[in-house]
């Protein structure tokens, strides 16, 4: 009747349309009736938590998975493919988070990959590269060569030959999950030309992203998966009201604040400089303190985290640590890892999966690396202990299915952040310097996050955050400084900034 109803109306029907989509796992309800539409030329966001069903979804619409009940259509006609390729072929086409590329192989043997035009059992060059080199062209990378080795390219450039492979394929909807992830910021802003120039082609863009700034950016309408129900969505606009649909409560709810107080000074940096970057920065912070570090970019935020705590050389400057030395200044450059922690500092890395963690190890491993001590006596690791403070502090921070043994490669990557975070929790430092803690991961996940280092200010931690996500530092820093090409701004109380003077002090080094 569907089918029906959209090809008699007067308007066209939609490019794709899923209605009624439901999906069991055993007794766990993935999807519950989830409705869902595409138009052509359209970017669709498709937004929700982890767990929201957003996976499964896209699974089911690509053929990787059947549904058990609901109807989906592709241009008003019933729409049920038999696996991948019978997607790939009626025009459906995903780029999933981690590319599903061949790097040994070349850019035109990856693009046109089980498409090969032959003739008598004979691949046909001269036409396999004519298309490889018509997708790129319509990705504005029609001069990459089409004999690299796709190992040799950047994360970018790799992406595009996965975009480019579906456009072989004559893809009419493009899945792009969490494309974002791994790209630097000129890649992403590359993407976005590549996504706006698709939709002009009359693409249908599904596009699965946490970031909700991207999501405003490229996305003309969105939709909300929560629980495995679709709750709403409409035209992109106030993000208020999307993280309002996707955690069912306010924003206000979405940066939680705890009461606490500010004591004395517990670190000051001075004059603090790198070989490159920072060129200048000097702050005070202080105990229950969260100060917030704004800025561009490779302005020299992390940076001057890298060269505080010790990962990276500091050519100039001066620390001073109010419980070391009686809090007489020492020599920036003098800072090491291994002095930092024992100084009562600890850092979170912005590089999760390089830096922060060890994902072939468990959950345990992880949370005590810093500080093995902690759980061991005699050089020997009591393992009963240490299970049981990984299980309190897995507790408090609401890390699902971590198991002490389990590798940290199986979880989330909400989760995996929050095993990141609990490092420095078990280490029990007193001064954090946080470089970018909620990249990449779930509404929820940013919420307990928020709510976890504001518990820690409140116990009298003093805290750096780094973040180029302004509502996350107006919502729960205190004190607030902005980095411009190297130099620091002068801290000031969270009041005395507005997103207006922070972007002109970021951008042209002035507006304090």
């Amino acid at each position: 009747m569907a089918a029906e109803e959209s090809t008699t109306s007067s308007s066209p029907p939609p490019l794709l349309r899923m209605e009624g989509v439901s999906k069991r796992f055993g007794p766990t309800v993935a999807l519950d009736h989830v409705a869902f539409e595409v138009r052509r030329g359209e970017v669709h966001a498709l937004i929700g938590e982890n767990g929201a069903g957003k996976s499964t979804l896209m699974k089911i619409l690509c053929g990787e998975l059947r549904a058990d009940s609901g109807a989906m259509f592709l241009e008003g006609r019933p729409f049920r493919p038999t696996g991948p390729l019978d997607a790939r072929r009626a025009g459906l086409s995903i780029v999933h988070q981690e590319l599903s590329l061949a790097p040994h192989l070349s850019v035109l043997k990856n693009i046109v990959l089980g498409l090969e035009d032959t003739r008598a059992g004979f691949l046909h060059r001269s036409t396999n590269r004519a298309r490889a080199r018509a997708a790129l062209a319509r990705l504005d990378h029609g001069g990459l060569p089409l004999d690299s080795l796709v190992g040799g390219l950047s994360v970018g450039l790799r992406q595009v030959v996965e975009i480019a492979r579906a456009l072989v394929f004559e893809s009419r909807v493009l899945v792009l999950d969490e494309p974002t992830s791994s790209l630097s910021q000129g890649d992403a802003e590359r993407l976005f030309d590549v996504v706006r120039r698709l939709s002009a082609q009359g693409v249908g863009i599904v596009y699965i992203s946490h970031f909700l700034e991207e999501v405003r950016q490229v996305a003309s309408r969105f939709t909300v998966l929560r629980d495995g129900r679709s709750v709403g969505g409409g035209a992109v606009g106030d993000t208020a009201e999307m993280i309002h649909l996707m955690v069912g409560r306010s924003i206000e709810d979405f940066f939680p604040r705890v009461d606490k107080e500010i004591g004395a000074v517990a670190m000051t940096v001075s004059a603090l400089a790198g070989p490159e970057k920072p060129i200048e920065a000097s702050f005070p912070i202080r105990r229950g303190e969260i100060l917030g570090i704004a800025g561009l970019v490779g302005a020299g935020r992390t940076e001057s985290l890298r060269a505080i705590f010790g990962l990276d050389r500091a050519a100039s400057g001066t620390i001073a640590i109010a419980a070391v030395r009686g809090g007489q200044p020492f020599a920036a450059s003098s800072a090491r890892p291994d002095r930092s922690r024992r100084r009562g500092l600890a850092m979170l890395s912005e590089d999760r999966k390089g830096e922060g963690l060890a994902v072939a190890m468990s959950v345990a491993d992880n949370m005590t690396l810093s500080a093995p001590e902690r759980v061991s006596r005699f050089g020997f690791l009591r393992l009963g202990e240490r299970s049981r403070r990984v299980r309190e502090i897995a507790g408090g921070l609401h890390i699902r299915s971590a198991t002490p043994g389990l590798p940290v490669q199986n979880l989330s990557g909400g989760n995996q952040q929050k095993v990141a975070l609990s490092r420095l929790l078990f280490q029990d430092a007193d001064i954090l310097l946080l470089d970018e803690p909620t990249r990449g991961i779930d509404i929820q996940s940013k919420t307990e996050i928020y709510l976890e280092i504001g518990r820690l200010a409140q116990q009298g931690k003093a805290i750096v955050m780094v973040s180029s996500y302004l509502p996350e530092l107006f919502g729960i820093c205190d004190t607030l400084a902005v980095m411009h090409r190297g130099r620091l701004s002068r801290p000031r109380p969270l009041g005395e900034w507005t997103a207006e003077s922070v972007m002109r002090y970021a951008t042209e080094g002035s507006g304090e």
